[in-house]
């Protein structure tokens, strides 16, 4: 059987400002979140689950049911900041769902059956990787743990050519698989590596062939236990008003219990997404590239 696919667009673009899971960079008006569907579609993948706010759902609905909808199972579910585990309640004085280990945990009902792969509704990640991750996920685990992956892509294809950025480090133990991201809050280019600093202010040079985290991922339906108790455990912790449960923490806490591993898969593909509006004509050239190349059709869904 093959992988739902688990497309994450309850994000509200602040710092982009507006809904860019939405915008139409491709040549015959797609966006982003088109192109990985489609990707997924050419897998063989027939299901994807759409995670939306109730704020966005109209507008994002509206927009695949009239394209991707014609040609794929579509199902969406709202991440809501009130869906908390027994006994817990909203911080005072929060306003946002809490990041995107709930989204996904908003959209487990759907999942309990299935493998999954789990993908950014505003990044464009390529066909490979998705296919990678669907013949990871197709292959039975040799030793009774857990069989998870996740796309890393080389840093400096994700890097901007000016300005800072933030990035997941991939650390990897010897046999390659994931022990841990590194969270970087501001990284950028600098002579031909990428520096940022840490929280004493200290600088840190980086090889721009080091792999990072664009939060491309592959799950069996195993994640989902985990990621509902890593989610109490981080609400234990009294999370401030702008603390989020991130999918990585997510893993993290599963890693933890010594019933899982995660592979990093290289890609040799592309990434590009839309974090700010000088994203957008870098994705737009990348994207018209990618149709004359006859790698996409100008229009997807005809």
């Amino acid at each position: 059987m093959k992988p739902t696919l688990v497309i994450l667009a309850a994000g509200i673009g602040s710092r982009y400002g507006g809904l860019k899971q939405l915008e139409q960079v491709g040549p015959g008006g797609a966006s982003l979140m088109d192109y990985t569907i489609y990707d997924a579609l050419q897998t063989g993948v027939d299901r994807v689950v759409v995670v939306v706010q109730r704020k966005n759902e109209e507008a994002v609905r509206k927009h695949l049911e009239e394209g991707a909808g014609r040609k794929v199972d579509l199902t969406f579910v709202q991440q809501k900041l009130h869906a908390l585990p027994e006994g817990f309640v909203v911080t005072p004085g929060r306003s946002k769902p809490w990041g995107t280990g709930q989204a996904l945990l908003a959209a487990a009902p759907l999942l309990e059956d299935d493998d999954f792969i789990v993908a950014n509704a505003d990044d464009l990640y390529g066909r490979k990787a998705i296919a990678a991750l669907d013949d990871y996920l197709g292959t039975p685990s040799p030793d009774g743990l857990a069989r998870w992956a996740m796309v890393g892509y080389r840093l400096g294809d994700t890097l901007p050519p000016t300005g800072e950025v933030s990035r997941a480090l991939c650390v990897q133990d010897v046999e390659g698989y994931l022990v841990g991201l590194e969270e970087i809050p501001a990284i950028r280019r600098d002579r031909g590596e990428a520096v940022w600093a840490d929280a004493a202010g200290k600088l840190h040079r980086q090889p721009l062939e080091s792999l990072v985290s664009m939060n491309l991922w592959g799950f069996t339906n195993e994640l989902l236990r985990h990621l509902e108790k890593g989610f109490a455990a981080f609400l234990d912790d009294k999370p401030s008003v702008k603390d989020e449960y991130y999918l990585p923490k997510a893993v993290a806490f599963a890693l933890g219990t010594g019933n899982a591993r995660v592979a990093v898969l290289p890609a040799d593909e592309r990434w590009c997404g839309m974090t700010s509006p000088e994203d957008r004509e870098i994705t737009e050239a990348v994207l018209a590239d990618l149709v004359d190349r006859g790698v996409y059709p100008e229009r997807l869904w005809e």
